[in-house]
């Protein structure tokens, strides 16, 4: 489209350009730049959040995770917004249900 545009012919020296077609090449240009940012940022995203979303809802005591701050631990317990991980023998820590970065497969 960019270089549609900029290849247009220049208008003739004696005659004013046509307002309606700059107009309409103003908005698909506008509609293409705005169909790019979606299909290359804004769908992966929501992608990306929806897995985890999946991830998050699957958690179940006796997965092995990592969190997103890397710590590697085993799920002892899960409530609606917190998981309790063990990270050793007898040591268990409370996190958000959020900053489960993976779950590792056995």
């Amino acid at each position: 489209m960019l270089a549609l545009f900029l290849m247009s012919p220049a208008p003739s020296g004696g005659s004013a350009p046509d307002a309606t077609s700059q107009l309409i090449q103003t908005v698909v240009m506008f509609g293409a730049v705005i169909a790019i940012f979606y299909f290359m940022m804004i769908r992966p995203q929501q992608k990306r959040a929806k897995a985890h979303a999946a991830l998050l809802s699957g958690v179940k005591k006796g997965d092995s995770v990592v969190t997103a701050s890397g710590i590697h631990g085993t799920v002892y317990e899960v409530d609606d917004t917190t998981v309790t991980v063990t990270i050793a023998s007898n040591t268990n820590i409370k996190i958000d249900k959020s900053s489960i970065g993976s779950v590792v497969a056995k």
